[in-house]
């Protein structure tokens, strides 16, 4: 008796290449939504984030890191800039606030 293949619903498995693999740590990277980044591999967002983790979340430090150097060049500058981005890193980074108990010194 001849036994019919096996037949799978559905779109077929997603297998990245190297190049898109890249293309996706690329993209995030560069700040671009991950709708945008399904949108151009013409996958959904669950695919993206089942088979692109990684190049995610190193795209996203990558990011990242860009972002803090430029506040740090903003804050290593002069004038109303330079004061905001300061007072930001300060708040962000080192928790700082304004609403903090002062620290009394004992003596």
């Amino acid at each position: 008796m001849d036994e019919a293949p096996e037949k799978h619903p559905g779109r077929p498995a997603h297998h990245p290449s190297d190049m898109q693999r890249r293309l996706v740590q690329m993209l995030a990277s560069q700040g671009i939504p991950q709708p945008e980044i399904c949108r151009v591999l013409g996958i959904s967002a669950k695919t993206l984030r089942k088979h692109y983790r990684r190049e995610l979340h190193i795209g996203a430090s990558k990011l990242e890191a860009a972002l803090i150097i430029h506040l740090y060049r903003l804050a290593s500058g002069n004038g109303p800039v330079a004061l905001k981005a300061l007072v930001f890193l300060l708040r962000s980074r080192f928790g700082w606030s304004e609403f903090a108990p002062v620290a009394v010194a004992r003596d």
